[in-house]
């Protein structure tokens, strides 16, 4: 078994408020033999695997952590909902990847503001705002470099400190609302409230942002991909 099974059956008894003393009855096996499966001590056999499924009514691949829906959902293109519906976008050849990705992003976005607004939190709404506006500043940057052509006078901040400036700019914007979200306020800020409202799981993701969900919830599986590819290759 991979190392994302121990860690989805131990959130989804918790989110769902599950002894895991109830768990075991309700899946057969003894509280010993759940609790070695959710410390990743044992592994499973393929019954349990299935039986588990049904029992948190999700998918196998979500359990296995080679989906991050609920349903074992694989995103194409069409199910991304259009930022506006209005407007399409023209994919030009070899352009498939920039629209998917495009898509993927403004409704990860999208997700990520309402939730932000519901912490109630001045400080955690203006510095989220920041850190994304600093990351396009980036990317804009970069891209802007592709051509040589391209004047770097168009900036006020030269090349040569921008993208170290920027990069501190943004982790002071994520210690800021970091602080914020656990409570503590910095400079005359203000904190996160806790309410049922901010209680996060993939289902109540998906129940309320429908489509929009499944952008966030790759983003995030893609973006863990990457860390862990960073965190394993010193390894």
């Amino acid at each position: 078994m991979n190392s994302d099974f121990p860690r989805i059956i131990t959130l989804l008894r918790k989110e769902r408020g599950i002894s895991q003393k109830n768990a075991a009855a309700a899946l057969g096996i003894s509280q010993a033999l759940l609790s070695h499966y959710e410390k990743g001590i044992r592994e499973c056999g393929l019954d349990f695997l299935v039986k588990t499924a049904d029992y948190y009514n999700v998918s196998c691949d979500y359990l296995l952590g080679r989906s991050p829906e609920p349903a074992g959902k694989t995103i194409s293109y069409e199910d991304i909902p259009e930022h506006d519906p209005n407007v399409k976008d023209k994919i030009a050849a070899g352009g498939v990847m920039a629209s998917f990705n495009k898509k993927l992003v403004i409704n990860a976005a999208t997700v990520l503001f309402s939730l932000v607004q519901k912490t109630g939190s001045s400080t955690i709404i203006k510095e989220v705002s920041n850190f994304l506006m600093l990351a396009i500043y980036k990317m804009f940057r970069v891209v802007y470099s592709s051509n040589a052509k391209n004047d770097q006078h168009f900036f006020t901040v030269p090349e040569v400190i921008a993208q170290g400036s920027s990069t501190a700019a943004m982790a002071v914007c994520e210690a800021n609302a970091m602080a914020a979200a656990k409570g503590a306020a910095l400079n005359g800020g203000d904190i996160a409230k806790e309410s049922d409202e901010t209680v996060i799981t993939a289902n109540s993701l998906a129940e309320e942002y429908s489509g929009s969900a499944s952008s966030l919830l790759n983003v995030i599986k893609n973006s863990e991909a990457r860390i862990q590819l960073i965190a394993n290759s010193d390894k």
